[in-house]
């Protein structure tokens, strides 16, 4: 199967180098996280076309049979301009659909009021690492189960961390005081083309410039260090975060189109 969504194919990339298994099917991809059976969008299948509604629950019946020991089901679609109104039948089994926003960038600038307070750099210890899973853990938004989402968050960094040392990319954050208080990833993906993963900054210092900031800064590194041509970013329309991307350059490129449920007893 030919993936065309340029979220889709640099997710994929990543979740390969970070030791994820894809198997292609012909009409979908598996995707297995080994190393973190809990993350949803690490174990998931992805459609090469949006199903009709009658065929909803062949493709939840699927997931299942796939991922038998799943509390979650999560699957994604192949394309370019999905919208959330494409999938009736998955909304009425339950489903949140989402079309998030493939960005990407082929230049850069400083938002228009950075932050000059807070020091930017690579995380390189395991002081930092540390830090990352307590930032991500803080940044728990959804309110996720905290034990679950804990375990999940320390398998990721741990991947995080993997990447960085085998020289795929780079780990940033935004210090104040000592304090890790915004963070996010760039990897290679691709020759020429280089993925951001999770942008976040702590509840308690948003709205200070500090994510468009290292955005700016970490979007240097990977056109002058990863040899980029394109930055892609993937981000909720529906979030304010958004607009700090498009303030550094980043402009809208695609749709990206997925359906989740959350294991039982957990909300999204």
């Amino acid at each position: 199967m030919d993936v065309t969504s340029l979220g889709y194919r640099t997710d994929l990339a990543l979740l390969q180098l970070g030791g994820s298994e894809v198997e292609d099917g012909g009409d979908h991809l598996v995707v297995r996280s080994p190393l973190n059976p809990t993350h949803w969008w690490g174990n998931f299948l992805l459609l090469q076309h949006v199903p009709a509604p009658e065929e909803s629950q062949l493709w939840l019946q699927r997931f299942t049979e796939t991922f038998p020991g799943a509390g979650h089901v999560a699957l994604g679609f192949d394309g370019t301009q999905g919208r959330a109104g494409d999938l009736p039948g998955l909304t009425a089994a339950g489903l949140s659909v989402e079309a998030q926003t493939v960005m990407t960038a082929t230049q850069v600038h400083e938002p228009r009021f950075p932050d000059r307070e807070a020091t930017y750099r690579r995380l390189v210890s395991d002081d930092d690492w540390a830090a990352s899973v307590e930032l991500r853990v803080a940044c728990n938004d959804n309110r996720l189960e905290p034990t679950a989402y804990r375990r999940y968050v320390e398998a990721a960094v741990a991947t995080n961390r993997r990447l960085v040392e085998a020289g795929h990319g780079g780990w940033f954050g935004a210090f104040l005081g000592g304090r890790l208080v915004t963070q996010m990833g760039l990897y290679a993906a691709s020759p020429g083309l280089a993925r951001f993963q999770s942008v976040e900054t702590h509840p308690g210092f948003r709205g200070r410039g500090l994510a468009g900031t290292l955005v700016h800064h970490v979007s240097g590194y990977g056109f002058a260090e990863l040899g980029a041509h394109t930055l892609v970013m993937v981000a909720d329309p529906g979030y304010l975060a958004i607009r700090i991307y498009r303030s550094v350059g980043f402009t809208d490129a695609e749709r990206q189109l997925q359906a989740e449920r959350p294991p039982a007893g957990e909300t999204r």
